[in-house]
């Protein structure tokens, strides 16, 4: 199946490099250079990923969400230039998928692009409405993307809570790094161990942002991490 993918982004020179990049994994792509006609382009002609930069003239990136989340569910992924997380944030709460901060590699974004879209097709067969685990103080609502710890909402990417959910389905068994990350990105996509760690360091962030004596996820050193479930 071929999917379609929506680009905005009001740099041309971007809009041309990962047009072409993205035709070469075999993806259609429609580009739009403003917020504006994004919208106008995705509800006349419908597509199965949106990639959209944050800052971009008439509607940015986070109007444009907030309209598309009014009338489609369909997935999407932030493009920010900025250091902070706070538009990060924002972006997560209002409805998207994922995030990739620029500059970024382009076979980083294609990781990013077949995860989210392979979470999305999964849900999509999942005619039973989805799944929630419980695990203690943790909740995972798979057909809402929902994570939730002492009944406060964490606001995860697409990655971290597939990782989370590999982590918690088997409390006390240890996940070694290759483990976690076909869990989070498909047994034939490469991502370098350091990554894992990375979306652990962030996981554990947000976490104990909800509560400061959060220590669910350990490390072992040399082997991998593991979920506590208490």
């Amino acid at each position: 199946m071929t999917h379609t993918i929506a680009l905005v982004d009001d740099d041309q020179n971007i809009l041309a490099s990962l047009s072409a990049a993205l035709e070469d994994e075999g993806y259609r792509v429609d580009t739009y250079v403003d917020g504006l006609e994004a919208l106008e382009g995705i509800v006349r002609k419908p597509v199965d990923l949106a990639i959209l930069d944050i800052k971009m003239p008439k509607m940015d990136g986070m109007e444009l969400l907030g309209n598309l989340r009014q009338k489609n569910d369909v997935p999407v992924i932030f493009l920010t230039s900025k250091d902070d997380e706070v538009d990060e944030v924002m972006g997560l709460r209002m409805g998207a998928d994922d995030y990739i901060k620029k500059p970024f590699s382009q076979r980083l974004l294609m990781e990013r692009i077949h995860a989210v879209l392979r979470r999305h097709e999964l849900q999509s067969q999942d005619n039973s409405g989805g799944e929630v685990m419980r695990r203690g103080d943790l909740v995972l609502d798979k057909s809402r993307h929902l994570c939730a710890w002492k009944d406060t909402e964490v606001n995860l990417t697409v990655t971290e809570f597939l990782l989370v959910e590999a982590l918690a389905r088997r409390p006390g068994h240890v996940k070694n790094r290759d483990q976690l990350i076909d869990a989070a990105y498909g047994e034939h996509i490469y991502v370098d161990d350091r990554t894992i760690d990375s979306h652990v360091k962030r996981l554990r962030r947000k976490f104990k942002a909800v509560d400061e004596e959060f220590a669910e996820i350990e490390t072992l050193y040399g082997v991998g991490y593991r979920y506590r479930g208490s």
